[in-house]
């Protein structure tokens, strides 16, 4: 099974890395604006909406404070995926910095590509979005 790790290097503390991450019905304001339009819940479901009308449905498998550990699995999207589960956990770097490591397995194999640009590219807008809200900025 492919799996892709990504280490996002964010300035901002661990705790408001955590606190975004942990957020997790507003994948559309604190994490990947403009990826996301609007987060719906309902219970360990959520569904993200995305421009366009495209939605994904995933569901919050755990979410571990005290690890600051949050996993994910997408059960329904325009991918025809097999198998998604996917991990977010925050650790401390430097000073106050924070290194965000991004876990994702999936099956098919053949879709590696596509999943790597959008983790790359995910990775890059969660980065600026968090860095953004932990400087005031918004």
């Amino acid at each position: 099974m492919p799996s892709i790790r990504k280490e996002i290097v964010i300035d901002a503390s661990p705790e408001q890395v955590w606190d975004a991450v942990s957020d997790v019905g507003a994948v559309h304001d604190r994490l990947v604006p403009g990826y996301t339009e609007n987060t719906l819940m309902d219970g360990h479901e959520r569904t993200l909406l995305h421009p366009y009308g495209g939605r994904t449905r995933e569901y919050i498998v755990s979410i571990d404070h005290e690890e600051r550990r949050m996993a994910y699995a997408v059960v329904k999207g325009r991918m025809p995926l097999l198998h998604h589960h996917a991990s977010f956990q925050v650790f401390p770097h430097g000073d106050n910095g924070s290194k965000l490591i991004w876990i994702t397995d999936f099956l098919p194999a053949h879709l590696a590509p596509e999943i790597e640009a959008r983790v790359h590219r995910g990775a890059e807008v969660m980065k600026e979005t968090i860095e953004a809200e932990a400087k005031g900025r918004p």
